[in-house]
């Protein structure tokens, strides 16, 4: 009854009330959260739907979903990228279409089909349709897995805008219960896993659902839950924090002023980053790897939407701050002292054979057996 409560009455007023009465507000909010869900991973009904809701009203009018402040591009177009061009594409959207455009062409006898988990608005889904048109791929479509009714409504308004509706087709479903119809030639999960509660279920369902030949392409967050850092990456930004000038320290999403870094949970009023340590694992376990492309830890909350849009990208300073984060973070991440918190995979059904296939394609020694943190272990 408590928490239907403060979700009906007191949550929409919380965001303008002075911040020292938001913290104990969200200390409230917390103690009655649904922890079945957000830290066991089990789906207890009444707690996974009070996540469903929050969710839904988190992203219902929410038309870009994955917009990033200037000092993110700058960070982007200067290190990662680079990176990925030497694999061929220069961004997600480039790497899924590439994908996609490589599975429709083994399968000219038929229209190829695939669906993308998770797929919100649907524009990723729309731009890819139309990379895949530009070279020739007219015979496919793309099914996109949502549950959330506003947002395949402007899926299907963006997909007729782009003359695509017959290759973008929103279809209603919820990723922790599906049951796919038939196979697939590929599976594209794009910054969903990280939202999935039943992992486990999802990444059978997908097994089953890609045909022999067929992939299963994702680029996701596989850091700690709730998109935390671990000890030993938390210490190193909070000796960062120390050089930021105060304004820069502001929380713009919690509205909230940090002294010290404070590493929020995410997951505890939604499915952010709700078991986002267990996606590696279990790809681990499941499947296997035609390319694992991992990157980045430290540099996350310096360029994300809470902190990211105090930098200036013109500014010869912040772009300093920025470079100097970044190449610790890589020296740490390549000696295996922190890992990688986001990963581009193309992967398959696990061999049968036990053999593991072909050689899994990764930057420098960045493998998924190499990114997955052990605790306690020493490299």
């Amino acid at each position: 009854m408590i928490r239907p409560f403060l979700r009906r009455h007191v949550v929409p007023l919380a965001r303008y009330l002075p911040q020292t009465l938001q913290e104990p507000l969200r200390e409230v909010w917390r103690a009655f959260a649904p922890r079945s869900v957000a830290h066991t991973g089990r789906i207890d009904d009444a707690a996974y739907l009070a996540h469903v809701e929050n969710e839904k009203a988190r992203f219902d009018a929410q038309t870009e979903v994955h917009d990033l402040p200037a000092i993110a591009h700058y960070w982007s177009n200067k290190y990662l990228r680079p990176r990925l061009e030497t694999f061929g594409f220069s961004d997600p959207d480039q790497f899924f279409a590439n994908t996609l455009e490589q599975a429709a062409r083994e399968v000219r006898a038929r229209r190829a089909r695939f669906v993308s988990i998770g797929a919100g608005n649907c524009d990723a889904e729309v731009r890819i349709a139309q990379r895949l048109r530009e070279r020739g791929i007219a015979d496919f479509t793309i099914e996109c897995l949502e549950l959330n009714h506003s947002m395949r409504e402007r899926g299907a308004a963006l997909a007729r805008e782009a003359d695509l509706s017959e290759h973008v087709l929103p279809t209603e479903g919820d990723f922790n219960r599906w049951q796919p119809q038939g196979q697939y030639d590929a599976v594209i999960a794009n910054q969903s896993l990280h939202h999935v509660v039943n992992l486990e279920g999802l990444f059978y369902a997908i097994a089953n659902a890609i045909s022999e030949r067929g992939v299963f392409v994702t680029s996701d967050i596989i850091g700690r839950n709730g998109h935390q850092r671990w000890p030993e990456a938390l210490a190193i930004v909070r000796d960062f924090w120390r050089d930021l000038p105060i304004d820069y320290r502001y929380n713009l999403q919690l509205r909230r002023r940090e002294k010290t870094f404070r590493d929020w949970d995410c997951s505890r009023e939604g499915f952010e980053g709700i078991r986002a340590q267990d996606i590696l694992p279990l790809l681990i376990e499941r499947f296997d790897f035609d390319l694992f492309l991992a990157h980045s830890n430290l540099i996350d909350p310096f360029i994300d939407r809470s902190f990211g849009p105090h930098f200036d990208a013109d500014s010869p300073t912040d772009r300093a701050f920025i470079d100097r984060v970044q190449a610790r973070d890589e020296a740490e991440i390549l000696a295996g002292n922190i890992t990688p918190t986001h990963m581009l995979a193309v992967l398959r059904r696990k061999d049968s054979s036990g053999d593991g296939g072909n050689a899994t394609r990764t930057w420098k020694h960045l493998t998924p057996a190499f990114c997955l943190r052990k605790p306690q272990a020493t490299r």
